[in-house]
């Protein structure tokens, strides 16, 4: 999804306990919360955000 909206590669980390974080250049932009997990657009955008991308 990020490659095809944003043209970035994303990694995978295997994490466990139900852990849900995307990261930028070690920094955590966006997270699963309470309300569950993020949405693509939400996390698009995050990543949009941190890259300082338009």
């Amino acid at each position: 999804m990020l490659k095809e909206k944003l043209g970035v590669q994303a990694k995978l980390i295997r994490g466990s306990g139900g852990i849900y974080e995307v990261s930028v250049n070690g920094e955590v932009v966006v997270a699963k919360g309470s309300s569950g997990f993020p949405t693509e657009d939400a996390v698009v955008s995050a990543v949009k955000t941190k890259l300082g991308m338009p």
